[in-house]
């Protein structure tokens, strides 16, 4: 796993996190317990911090970065994914929010101040525009991304099971069964 320092910032890993080989970990990282980062992933906390909560994925060629503190956003934005989250193949978060138990579809853009509240599935290829907040309870679709409808209870349950699916697959590379 490559896993790098940036100046004075080192990334902290909580126990049970695995970091796959080919995925990049660099600065002002913080990853919850029992989260995983998969191959060729690349999660960059040079400009701000980037937290991943507990239980969460990100998977194979995603990019998590924040912005910079200057006169146009003071402090910066960091990137903040909170427990449970699913990230899919190929996602960009820049600088956004992602609540509790959401599925990020594969090939989405959730951009800068985007906050996605707690229990959001994003459907794969969606963009998230800048200062935009999505809703709890809701799938979004679409390039903007727009409500289409409100998750069924079977959609909220698998979003869990996905989240605990990585843990079983991490767990099994940890063990050393790839």
């Amino acid at each position: 796993m490559t896993i790098r320092n940036f100046e004075a910032n080192r990334p902290v890993l909580a126990n049970g996190v695995y970091i796959d080989p080919q995925a990049v970990v660099i600065g002002d990282v913080i990853i919850g317990e029992n989260s995983s980062v998969w191959p060729m992933a690349s999660i960059r906390g040079d400009v701000n911090t980037i937290k991943i909560g507990t239980r969460s994925n990100i998977q194979d060629n995603s990019t998590l970065h924040a912005t910079h503190d200057s006169d146009y956003h003071p402090g910066g934005i960091a990137t903040i994914i909170g427990d449970d989250v699913t990230v899919g193949h190929q996602v960009i978060l820049h600088a956004c929010t992602i609540g509790d138990r959401c599925l990020i579809g594969m090939g989405s853009i959730v951009m800068d101040n985007a906050i996605v509240e707690q229990d959001v599935i994003v459907g794969a290829g969606s963009l998230v525009t800048q200062n935009t907040q999505l809703k709890s309870g809701y799938l979004y679709i679409g390039r903007p991304a727009r409500k289409l409808r409100a998750l069924s209870d079977d959609e909220k349950t698998y979003i869990k099971y996905s989240a605990q699916n990585y843990i079983r697959l991490k767990d099994r590379y940890q063990q050393g069964s790839h």
